[in-house]
């Protein structure tokens, strides 16, 4: 499994729950967890001793953040938006 990068683009692999979550708006305080295919971008990596974590933040279509969320690698999915030959 491949590493992300600084600013790559994620998708959630699995539901992220409320206490793992910094909620920037008010309005989504009553979600139980961010669901499964919610969009993110990777702003920050942490090199931890045995694997890496990533600080991904989410925002809507507007570009308005409305939560961040440190992640680890098999909770989300690269996406990718032009096709690559090996």
């Amino acid at each position: 499994m491949e590493n992300l990068n600084l600013l790559d683009t994620i998708a959630t692999l699995k539901p992220i729950p409320l206490k793992r979550l910094h909620l920037v708006e008010s309005d989504y305080v009553r979600l139980e967890n961010l669901p499964v295919g919610q969009v993110g971008t990777v702003v920050n990596i942490y090199d931890e001793q045995e694997e890496p974590h990533y600080l991904v933040e989410f925002a809507d279509l507007q570009g308005r953040e409305y939560a961040m969320a440190t992640l680890k690698r098999d909770e989300v999915l690269i996406l990718h938006y032009e096709l690559s030959v090996a």
